[in-house]
């Protein structure tokens, strides 16, 4: 067994602790399928990820680094807080990016870029494809959740990666109150995400932005460590993969906002919320830029920082 850096950093938080947790192997060179696969389950975290260098067409094409990315069950081709905890460690770790203005990090969907942003980091969201799903399916999905047709808004199955079935709620109470039927949504083998938008608050976040006042003197009323107020509240339950909930999901508040920004749902920046029926206070920060493309960001902090043997 060979000892290999590690650190185990918490993403989508300031405040350690409040996020969800990655573990993060800084060099995975060597290691087999298996025995990634095996330290992910014994982890037991949603995501670990090993650290390699770039495969030759990834660093030709620019890439700093390579990313494998385990749940307990199996390998993905991305996800999001893997993506920005695997940079913070990277970068942490002494990785320098061959452009100072981003980092490119590569895994199974391609090249993922990744801009600094003031005390976060945040990633381009990869292309989204989706679709309607089968009535079959949502009905499933509903009597797993207990929710009445009167509380669903809108529904699309959502795919950059992973496969999402992605429901907006009526509003962020329901997202509170679901107690899922966890072992049916694993028998469906789909990933549900719900998400509800709070429309005062989206109201109330756009006339602080157009007043300069606000901007003046509002964040002055705030500490400094509470997390930001937050318009849109996100539950992401995965069975599937081996963890029942995720604490906060980079991969689904991506595909949530590429759906509900296109389809007017939602406006083009927004803070979410997710995890706070786990005890936690993730917030993911969206913003759409001027040529259309959602970066996902949200800060990162380490909390483990030692040698693992594998």
């Amino acid at each position: 067994m060979t000892p290999r850096r590690f650190k185990q950093v918490d993403v989508f938080s300031a405040t350690p602790y409040r996020g969800n947790p990655l573990a993060v192997v800084l060099d995975g060179t060597g290691l087999s399928d298996e025995e990634m696969q095996q330290f992910a389950h014994w982890t037991k975290l949603s995501e670990t990820t090993f650290l390699l260098p770039p495969s030759g067409p990834g660093a030709a094409a620019g890439a700093d680094y390579r990313v494998r990315i385990f749940t307990p069950a199996s390998e993905l081709p991305f996800a999001g807080h893997p993506t920005l905890g695997s940079c913070h460690a990277w970068l942490q770790a002494g990785g320098a990016p061959k452009a100072p203005a981003e980092i490119v990090q590569e895994c199974g969907v391609g090249l993922i870029r990744i801009r600094r942003d003031g005390e976060r980091l945040a990633f381009a969201a990869p292309p989204l494809k989706r679709s309607t799903p089968e009535p079959a399916l949502l009905e499933k999905v509903m009597v797993a959740l207990g929710l009445h047709p009167s509380q669903i808004i809108a529904t699309q199955l959502l795919d950059n990666g992973p496969v999402w079935l992605g429901l907006l709620l009526d509003n962020a109470q329901t997202v509170l109150e679901l107690a899922p039927n966890h072992l049916t949504l694993k028998a469906l083998g789909y990933l549900v995400g719900v998400a509800a938008v709070d429309a005062p608050r989206f109201t109330a976040t756009l006339i602080a932005r157009s007043n300069r006042e606000a901007r003046a003197f509002g964040p002055r009323s705030t500490p400094p460590d509470a997390p930001a107020a937050a318009a849109v509240e996100v539950r992401a339950f995965t069975a599937p993969v081996g963890i029942l909930e995720d604490p906060v999901t980079g991969s689904l508040n991506a595909s949530l906002a590429q759906w509900l920004i296109a389809d007017g749902h939602a406006p083009s920046s927004y803070v979410a919320s997710q995890g706070r029926c786990l005890g936690r206070a993730g917030r993911v920060h969206i913003e759409q830029d001027a040529h259309g493309q959602v970066w996902v960001g949200g800060n990162c902090v380490t909390c483990i920082d030692g040698v693992v043997k594998l």
